[in-house]
């Protein structure tokens, strides 16, 4: 099928996330190798974004693809009350990399589903019903993950599920308080304290935060935040849930982001890097305090294909190239050289207001002015005020460089297999895309 007609069939019959259908103009994509793919013209595409921030290691890693062939070749599908070789390989390797005693693994099919589910195991387990969540955050687009969002794509499908409570968030950059770190004494943390003892915390089963905020800005909490959450989950006796569906698996240089802070939560929520995004497959990780209220209750939830068994395999090669080829080191690594390259952006454009990331999870800023912060574009703008961005993005893509482009914000994701080489050649492009920008705010 060629180019053309590929297009023609898609925007006929295809309905795409996220979009105006009668706008779409859609990339046909063809193949892939390494942090590169190809569109069906031929077009090479530096991949900056690592699809939606799951293809860790990269486009088509032969030993994933070959482990997803055997697989097929031996049982493509059982139903989830079976035991199967890939589903309990990938629980003990997953216990092996997840902290503390997070040993047990509810399986699903993405991130929204995890989420969901975690919140069900944890108004189950503590009798509660309340979860916080913060305003700067995304957790999925079903029911519940929605409404736990802070994300501009939640209103527009209210109303959602009763319970959840918003607070603020640990941005240092766009600080709620206008305060300064560490000058503002984590004032952010004080005020989640200030909402548990208004909600009451015997109505509050758990607090649900993305370690490292996301699509929301590459958020980096400030040393003591995330240690400090804990130690108010303990106090009031409610559950600490880790949606590591984005920055899990090596994304910032350790297994799980929530490890830089030598924090252990009760909960883990997984996804996208999981798989590689090659085969759908979230999971939910709980602590064995927790699985063992379940050894003789009723654990009410349930799932067609959870734990599927191609899937599975998919996780357990996806797992070993993750050790094999060392990449959360090599992420860690990467990302040093990144936030490097990064800063020098920052000092040479005038509307780079602030570079963020940790590992190769990263986001430039875009500011009408570096003191007032006025962004170039707005938080929640609509399409009619998103000129600049679109035509960043067009710009990126024209020169080859496939990249998340939202708001006033750049994403810097790229595959974990990503060269060094690779990231200059696409950071050069985007210099001189900052070029143009300078010249129009």
């Amino acid at each position: 099928m060629d180019f053309e007609e590929i297009k023609r069939l898609d925007l006929a019959h295809d309905l795409h996330c996220w979009s105006v259908q009668g706008t779409m103009d859609p990339l046909v994509f063809d193949h892939g190798q390494g942090a590169v793919f190809w569109d069906k013209r031929g077009k090479r595409f530096l991949d900056f974004a690592a699809q939606l921030v799951n293809l860790n290691t990269g486009h088509q890693h032969p030993r994933v693809v070959e482990a997803i062939k055997k697989q097929a070749d031996i049982c493509c599908t059982c139903a989830p009350g079976f035991a199967h070789e890939p589903k309990s390989l990938l629980g003990r390797m997953l216990a092996k990399v997840t902290p503390g005693t997070l040993d047990k693994f509810f399986y699903t099919l993405g991130g929204a589903e995890a989420n969901e589910n975690a919140i069900r195991i944890s108004r189950m387990y503590t009798g509660k019903h309340k979860i916080l969540a913060r305003w700067r955050s995304y957790h999925g687009a079903t029911y519940g993950a929605i409404t736990l969002s802070g994300d501009p794509r939640r209103p527009p499908v209210e109303p959602g599920i009763p319970g959840v409570v918003h607070v603020l968030d640990p941005f240092c950059y766009r600080c709620s308080f206008g305060l300064t770190h560490p000058q503002c004494d984590l004032q952010c943390l004080k005020h989640i304290n200030e909402v548990i003892l208004y909600e009451n915390p015997d109505t509050i089963a758990a607090i649900i935060i993305e370690p490292v905020t996301g699509t929301n800005g590459i958020i980096v909490p400030p040393d003591g935040y995330i240690q400090g959450l804990r130690s108010l989950c303990d106090q009031y006796g409610i559950l600490l849930i880790a949606d590591e569906v984005m920055s899990g698996f090596g994304r910032t240089g350790k297994w799980f982001a929530i490890e830089h802070w030598e924090v252990t939560p009760d909960i883990i929520t997984m996804a996208k890097g999981l798989t590689s995004g090659y085969l759908p497959l979230g999971a939910v990780a709980i602590s064995s305090d927790i699985a063992r209220y379940f050894d003789n209750k009723m654990l009410w939830s349930g799932l067609t294909y959870s734990g599927h068994p191609l899937s599975c395999a998919t996780a357990v090669a996806t797992l070993e190239v993750y050790k094999e080829e060392d990449l959360i080191e090599s992420a860690r690594r990467k990302g040093r050289f990144l936030m490097k390259e990064l800063e020098g952006l920052k000092d040479r454009h005038l509307c780079v207001g602030e570079v963020r990331g940790i590992g190769l999870f990263a986001a430039i800023e875009l500011v009408k002015d570096k003191q007032s912060k006025e962004p170039v574009v707005k938080w929640n703008a609509q399409a009619a005020d998103l000129a600049i961005s679109k035509e960043i993005n067009r710009r990126l893509l024209e020169s080859g460089i496939y990249a998340v482009v939202r708001w006033n914000w750049i994403f810097v994701t790229p595959p974990l297999v990503i060269t060094e080489s690779e990231l200059k050649e696409g950071l050069g492009i985007v210099d001189e895309i900052l070029t143009y920008v300078d010249g129009i705010v």
